[in-house]
């Protein structure tokens, strides 16, 4: 029996025998991940694997659920803090050195995380663009994630894992590998102590950037392409991977491309969400094309937010602020954490 083991680290192959106990596959999800309390999650959609339901000593084949050829999720179990001692055995390389500005989405006060929410007036969310791939027979839609401060972590979830809730566990990646390479993720990189940027990125109000970026990219083994609305700029996170996916990055907020199956002239996708494809072959230059197309018409239609110069309101005290640096500095001074962009209101990216 061979079951794939993915957790905070890296991905790793166990080997038991068909008369394996519950016992002896915990043992080796410990011994390979580190982790002595973890949730597990299974199959697409990815859902929860409880085996402390189980006698210790009952054999996994008698669980009800084939793990033969199966891959494990692991995360850590909230309860247990962040430890520095686990194994690095994720990639060591340097963080991209096209980083854009993107990278600095987090780069506020520790405390507690600012909410900031965005504009929704521009007809997208509700319609949003779509551009024919012929070539692939079939349409590149714009898949929107909710606005609650976890869009990063739901567009890269829903391409790589397929699942637009393992936020948790995203950021449980994120703050473990920092955790494991304080030489690469230093203070000088993450703009404030390493342990308060890990408490800080695990809270559920935490906007990611180019930094979570970086480290999902090499996390799962992928090339993560971010395209800028306002600059059609494409950055690329570990680079050169066989496949990519593509996110969509609008100023406070991001965004998942996806091909959806259509029949011709492919201008109109009919399939749902679940028939999506969004892991892509990076030898493939046509989707990506075809996904900065998109972000052109997202772009002629105002879809994104200058974070350096976009006026924002707090909802605390009605002040007028402007860009991401007037909202730092107001929250600090008065203790306010909740703004949003002047205008029509929406969630939070």
């Amino acid at each position: 029996m061979r079951i794939r083991i993915r957790g905070p680290g890296g991905q790793s192959t166990i080997s038991l025998d068909e008369s394996a106990t519950i016992h002896d596959l915990q043992a080796q999800i410990s011994k390979q991940t580190e982790l002595s309390s973890y949730d597990i999650k299974y199959g697409y959609p990815p859902q929860p694997l409880h085996l402390d339901q189980f006698e210790p000593t009952k054999p996994i084949t008698e669980i009800g659920t084939n793990l033969n050829g199966e891959q494990l999720i692991i995360s850590r179990r909230e309860t247990e803090p962040v430890s520095d001692t686990s194994v690095a055995t994720a990639t060591t390389n340097q963080i991209d050195s096209n980083t854009p500005a993107h990278t600095a989405g987090s780069q506020r006060d520790s405390s507690k995380p600012l909410s900031l929410s965005r504009k929704q007036n521009t007809g997208v969310e509700n319609d949003p663009p779509e551009v024919p791939s012929p070539e692939h027979a079939g349409t590149v839609v714009l898949r929107i994630m909710p606005d609650d401060n976890s869009c990063l972590f739901r567009a890269v979830g829903s391409a790589v894992i397929g699942a637009m809730d393992a936020m948790t566990e995203l950021r449980s990646i994120v703050a473990q590998t920092i955790q494991e390479q304080p030489e690469i993720y230093s203070a000088a990189v993450l703009e404030k102590a390493p342990d308060d940027y890990c408490r800080w990125i695990q809270t559920e109000d935490s906007w990611g950037g180019g930094i979570e970026l970086s480290i999902l990219s090499k996390h799962f083994d992928i090339e993560i392409c971010s395209i800028d609305v306002q600059s059609l700029r494409v950055d690329r996170f570990n680079e050169g991977q066989p496949t990519r996916c593509i996110v969509v990055y609008s100023g406070i907020h991001y965004d998942t491309i996806a091909l959806s199956p259509s029949d011709a002239p492919y201008t109109h996708s009919y399939a749902p969400p679940e028939f999506d494809t969004k892991i892509f072959d990076a030898a493939d230059p046509v989707i990506l094309e075809r996904a900065v197309e998109l972000c052109r018409i997202l772009q002629g239609k105002h879809y994104y937010t200058d974070p350096s110069s976009f006026q924002v309101q707090c909802s605390t005290c009605g002040g007028l602020f402007v860009g991401q640096r007037g909202v730092t500095e107001h929250a600090a001074a008065t203790g306010h954490y909740d703004f949003g962009e002047a205008g029509l209101g929406g969630g939070g990216g």
